[in-house]
């Protein structure tokens, strides 16, 4: 069986970089504590992948990282057999195909699993794989091992990892699975917690400016219809190019501030079809006030 580490050595509290909320610091030490999968949900740009990279840097544990695409088989985390190669060597007469070993390629669990120190384990956007392939991964995320055909072996993990999963809720994942999970969903921050999030990455930020900027960005977010609401990590990129386009605070205020349209919005809208609706309530507000 997987051995493991104590809960009272192995606890997160936020790092320099990150600016954590209570609960989900919670939520990261209970699923340490109970030694499950924390299930991370959210909108996208929320800092879903990035918690699990501060995470590890807090512990002090490598990070193993499993991005997930539609193509992609739970097999493929445990290792693939490349009987291709194989084939083509022994064509070619090649010593090395007596070994079936050779041509198994290990996959992130098993690098997990073989790790001879415990580490995080991020898979990232779940929800992105076939239906399946979270009813894949259960015997071994909940056993910690899993068995190698080919070479009649099992592996075990030699550390229980910290496996945080990450899903922006595009499909339902399978009750078994949640099961198994300890759930936490990331709100989408306020205006006290994002300007602490801001402070971290512009820490000598004007409070005029980011006042202003900060209203601006969330009266864009409550714009009704919108098809993607501008998130955490678009604001800070907006940040970025009003800094060094040098925007003075009085460029993102306006005395109706309803019928403004924010310099370099294009960082903060990303379809066309939320430029056109932003712009006609500009227009429709602009109309209202002139009559």
């Amino acid at each position: 069986m997987p051995q493991s580490v104590s809960p009272s050595t192995a606890r997160f509290q936020g790092t320099d970089t990150y600016v954590a909320t209570d609960d989900l610091t919670l939520a990261v030490n209970a699923a340490l504590t109970l030694e499950r999968p924390l299930l991370i949900k959210g909108e996208p740009g929320t800092g879903k992948t990035m918690l699990a990279e501060e995470v590890a840097r807090a512990l002090g544990r490598p990070l193993l990282q499993w991005h997930i695409k539609s193509t992609t088989k739970a097999h493929q985390g445990l290792y693939e057999y490349d009987a291709v190669s194989r084939l083509r060597d022994s064509q070619l007469g090649d010593e090395k195909v007596r070994d079936i070993t050779n041509y198994i390629v290990r996959g992130v669990l098993w690098q997990a699993f073989a790790s001879p120190e415990p580490v995080v384990l991020l898979i990232d956007e779940i929800d992105k794989a076939d239906i399946e392939f979270p009813n894949d991964l259960l015997r071994e995320l909940d056993r910690m091992e899993f068995h190698v055909y080919e070479t009649r072996e099992t592996v075990r993990a030699v550390h229980r990892p910290l496996v945080i999963i990450t899903s922006n809720n595009e499909k339902d994942l399978p009750d078994a699975f949640l099961r198994r999970c300890f759930f936490h969903y990331i709100r989408f921050p306020e205006k006290e917690t994002m300007e602490r999030i801001v402070g971290v990455h512009y820490p000598g930020l004007k409070k005029e400016l980011l006042s202003a900027a900060l209203d601006s960005f969330f009266q864009l977010r409550e714009t009704p219809g919108l098809k993607k609401k501008p998130s955490t990590s678009e604001l800070l990129d907006w940040l970025k190019v009003l800094l060094a386009e040098d925007i003075p605070p009085e460029a993102l205020k306006s005395t109706d501030r309803e019928a403004a349209v924010p310099p370099l919005h294009g960082a903060l809208l990303k379809n066309e079809q939320d430029v056109h609706l932003f712009e006609r309530l500009v227009l429709m507000a602009r109309s209202g006030r002139r009559a």
